[in-house]
């Protein structure tokens, strides 16, 4: 259950930023119906999810909210990396096991986002830790609250 409502929220947050403009449960729900039965308030739901973490802002429309994305998708996947990792009693093993699973792209990839990294420092005010308060860099999409738990 807890893959699928992370699936659910992955394929959610994709339309949100593929469609670029705020959105109702409505639209999301007609456009989810293409590739799975699911239902009004299932969608409401993770939207209302989505939002209390902090990863969507809603706005009052009438009687319906509409959604927008508060940060990049590039910021919401390296949290879930970041989620994912903490959870690891041993982090380094875990790295370990993620660069084992890694395509050559996507070490190339990490070969280039750490040569990035090395030319920006952590701020020595917030520390290097990401849950430190915001996102800064390049290209990270700009801040965005911390999850909530």
């Amino acid at each position: 259950m807890v893959r699928q409502l992370g699936e659910l929220e992955n394929a959610i947050m994709t339309r949100v930023w593929r469609w670029n403009r705020p959105v109702t449960v409505r639209e999301v729900l007609l456009d989810l119906r293409s590739e799975r039965d699911i239902a009004y308030t299932t969608v409401m739901t993770v939207l209302d999810k989505l939002h209390r973490k902090g990863w969507l802002r809603r706005e009052r429309a009438g009687r319906a909210y509409r959604y927008e994305p508060v940060s990049s998708r590039e910021a919401y996947t390296a949290a879930l990396m970041n989620d994912a990792w903490a959870t690891s009693d041993n982090p380094a093993a875990a790295l370990v096991h993620f660069f084992g699973l890694m395509s050559p792209e996507q070490r190339e990839a990490l070969r280039d986002a750490l040569r990035v990294t090395a030319l920006f420092p952590p701020d020595p005010v917030a520390g290097d830790s990401p849950r430190a308060g915001t996102a800064s860099g390049p290209d990270t999409g700009g801040t965005r609250p911390g999850p909530a738990r």
